[in-house]
């Protein structure tokens, strides 16, 4: 019984301690995340921002959109991109070809700072004329200023229609 008893007595500090941070005073208070209010329509216009950085040919604008720690798993690359230069690097290469993406269908969820939108896109290369469809899914994260992009996985559709 005393077993027990220490058990719940620990167990009830571990929860405490989850839930309370130090203050400014170093006092403990209680700490609860506050989540930013959004919607479908907020998210969508994510990838219109993304887009329209594609448009602007210019790599570093379309990086920006990442978050500092993410991963972008591209369609017409081997290699995880995890750093900024890396994605830079992806972006360089592949804007040569002047791309522009258009969503065919799409399903956002939404979470406590966090959003997925995941679904199937097409890109029009403006150098050919040439169209890829892709299955596509993003992460984001708010970091208390702006949603940033934590994870980019795009893929060739596997089979032709």
């Amino acid at each position: 019984m005393r077993n027990i008893s220490i058990l719940s007595a620990v167990l009830a500090a571990v929860l405490a301690g989850c839930a309370s941070a130090p203050s400014d005073s170093g006092s403990m208070t209680a700490h609860t995340e506050v989540c930013k209010a959004t919607n479908e329509q907020e998210i969508s216009a994510l990838f219109d921002r993304w887009n329209s950085s594609l448009q602007t040919g210019d790599p570093h604008k379309v990086a920006a959109n990442y978050a500092e720690r993410s991963v972008l798993l591209a369609t017409v690359s081997n290699k995880p991109r995890l750093t900024q230069a890396e994605k830079v690097d992806y972006f360089q290469h592949f804007l040569e070809n002047k791309p522009a993406g258009k969503i065919d269908s799409r399903t956002i969820e939404i979470g406590c700072n966090t959003a997925v939108d995941a679904g199937l896109y097409t890109f029009t290369f403006g150098t050919t004329g040439a169209q890829v469809k892709a299955r596509y899914t993003y992460t984001y994260k708010w970091d208390g200023k702006q949603w940033l992009i934590t994870s980019h996985h795009s893929s060739a559709m596997p089979e032709k229609t």
